[in-house]
């Protein structure tokens, strides 16, 4: 009798520790919707990773980059006294000049060469002196060719446009595109390059205003940076 009776009690105890069917599916259940829940934060969370990252890395942001660094560093190092900004009409370049009787006029154009040097002083020259004749030795041509942004390197003389004006240099030319799907703004009278002018004589700060504009969604970037030529040389 008393064995039976401790039977009853272990067997309502392994009982009162064990799960009803009942209970386990309610537990699975939870934890379906956790693991659910954590999937989507996941899944949300690498979403928004990978937007982040193919936002930062838009072919039309890489451009501009390209473009503010190309340009920037390329007229910090050139010859105030030896740039222009052109006036492009089909094939012929025009150097762009005021056209008001203003003493202080901004002046725009579709191209600008920048003249600098790409060699140090002469070494077997025992008094390390510049040659002032020697304002350059090679230039940069930016300009725009149909919506591509393109820079031109060459070495100087000859430069990239003949004096007064005409058709772009090609011999010995490396070019390089910028920036693709380019345009200007069409609400505003200024070109992609501009300068100011005072007398007619240029200052040394060039300045860069275009759109870049990706062709799968439309999203555009305006590019609008300057750059300020500190060498002056012959003084």
């Amino acid at each position: 009798m008393q064995n039976t009776r401790h039977q009853i009690r272990n067997r309502k105890y392994e009982f009162r520790f064990g799960l009803t069917m009942t209970e386990l599916l309610v537990a699975m259940l939870l934890n379906i919707i956790v693991i659910s829940a954590v999937g989507t934060l996941l899944a949300g969370g690498n979403r928004a990773w990978l937007n982040t990252f193919d936002s930062a890395n838009k072919q039309i942001k890489l451009d501009a980059l390209a473009t503010t660094v190309a340009f920037g560093s390329m007229g910090r190092r050139s010859n105030r006294l030896g740039y222009t900004i052109y006036k492009v009409n089909g094939g012929t370049f025009t150097p762009a000049v005021p056209v008001t009787s203003d003493p202080q006029e901004v002046v725009s154009g579709d191209a600008v060469e920048f003249r600098y040097w790409d060699v140090g002083l002469d070494s077997t020259d025992s008094y390390n002196l510049l040659d002032v004749t020697k304002t350059a030795t090679a230039y940069a041509f930016f300009y725009l060719d149909g919506d591509q942004l393109k820079v031109d390197y060459a070495p100087y003389p000859p430069a990239a446009v003949p004096a007064g004006g005409g058709s772009r240099n090609t011999a010995g030319v490396t070019t390089r595109v910028l920036a693709e799907n380019v345009s200007t703004d069409p609400n505003s009278t200024i070109d992609a390059f501009s300068h100011t002018t005072i007398n007619g004589i240029g200052q040394g700060s060039v300045r860069i205003n275009v759109i870049l504009t990706d062709p799968e969604d439309n999203e555009s970037i305006r590019v609008m940076t300057a750059t300020l030529m500190r060498n002056i040389w012959p003084r």
